[in-house]
């Protein structure tokens, strides 16, 4: 049995672990080893991937389609490596450092996403190659957003919809329900408020309910097959409406929550939002609006947030906020009342008169008590002296 010399740790160290990449950006780290025991070294390579996959079982068939974003080969030398030398002998106790570095591709990337049946995944595989031993590797994943930039003019045009259904029982018309919409943009970040204007109208004999809803669609296309998943975020309800009756919203708001950015440039998986308005009727299908969404990066929002932020600040600049650290005590009443003014006993409110009935539905009057006087001083005991009449 062949005993093979083992690592004590071997590991790809990003330089930023907590960043997200953009195009054209520079993936900077470090593969980092160290040995139990005296051990040779060919060489440390590296290979830097970004891939689109989707796969999903078609009844027998197999739907599978690859997308490659980017592929980078590397071998790593230490920073005292001679050129020539390609083996290196690794001591206990050192730590060995080889640092690499490399560009994104420039131009459109899919965002890191994993679905159902397809991820967007970019990663760097490090390779230990040593004389007589299997080639060891390690991987580390980092994580990249496309940027959507949600300040263009096409996503901040308002969008809107109307629908009307018939609404019918037994093949007998039974009026309709119809339902119109409004939304400032189509482009919002997360955090971002949705702010719905909408009409409902509902002339059939049921009670219906509006209902507006954050949806997600994941689409995978492989093989000329497509399958498509739905998801439902977040949703907001209204109030019944009546038969005959109408119902508005003015500014209904529903948030986005914490959410990927739309993917809508890869050709075999896309990720796209949509907020739907609809109306449940009962012994029917639903009337449904269905707007478009599209979800920015964060970048977006906080160049939108700080702008904002900077008007506001603009605004607000001639306010004075200077406040004293003790305030001064306020004067005393009876310093600011003139004489001919001070109030000696309560009046009635400053209301008419009333006649002096305490049926007076403006006031409510409390029952006056009067006390019982003390008793007549006296140095004769009364307890005593009724003990001694008994």
């Amino acid at each position: 049995m062949v005993m093979f010399k083992k690592i004590k740790s071997f590991e790809v160290v990003f330089n930023d672990p907590e960043k997200v990449y953009g195009s054209g950006e520079k993936v900077a780290g470090r593969v980092i080893v160290e040995v139990c025991e005296v051990t040779g070294v060919k060489a440390v390579r590296i290979l830097a991937c970004g891939v689109a996959k989707v796969l999903w079982m078609q009844g027998s068939q197999q739907c599978k389609q690859t997308l490659n974003y980017l592929r980078y080969e590397d071998t790593l030398l230490l920073d005292d490596q001679p050129t020539g030398e390609n083996e290196v002998i690794m001591r206990p106790g050192n730590k060995y450092e080889y640092k690499f570095g490399f560009e994104l591709p420039q131009g459109p990337l899919g965002t890191s996403f994993k679905g159902k049946y397809g991820c967007v995944d970019y990663w760097v595989k490090a390779f230990l190659d040593r004389p007589s031993h299997p080639t060891q590797e390690t991987k580390k994943n980092f994580e990249v957003m496309d940027l959507v930039d949600v300040n263009t003019p096409d996503l901040l045009a308002p969008v809107s919809a109307k629908k009307e259904k018939k609404v019918s029982c037994m093949f007998i018309p039974d009026g309709r329900v119809s339902v119109s919409a409004r939304i400032d943009r189509k482009g919002f970040c997360e955090g971002d408020e949705i702010n719905i204007h909408a009409d409902f109208e509902n002339t059939s004999s049921r009670i219906v309910v509006p209902k507006a809803a954050i949806v997600a669609r994941h689409t995978y296309l492989a093989n000329g097959q497509t399958k498509m998943l739905t998801q439902k975020l977040s949703s907001v309800r209204g109030n019944h409406i009546i038969s005959g009756t109408c119902a508005s919203w003015r500014g209904k708001s529903l948030r986005v929550q914490k959410i990927r950015p739309s993917i809508l440039g890869c050709n075999i998986l896309r990720v796209e939002y949509s907020l739907l308005i609809y109306v449940s009727v009962p012994g029917s299908k639903k009337v449904i609006l269905d707007l478009p969404l599209v979800i920015g990066s964060r970048s977006g929002l906080s160049s939108r947030t700080s702008s904002m932020a900077s008007r506001t600040s603009s605004e607000m600049s001639w306010v004075d906020l200077n406040i004293p650290d003790t305030p001064e005590a306020p004067p005393c009443y009876m310093d600011i009342i003139p004489e001919d003014h001070r109030l000696e006993s309560p009046t009635t409110p400053l209301l008419d008169d009333t006649d002096g009935s305490q049926d007076s539905p403006i006031f409510m009057y409390a029952p006056e008590f009067k006390f019982m006087p003390p008793p007549t001083y006296t140095e004769v005991d009364p307890c005593i002296l009724n003990n001694n009449v008994q």
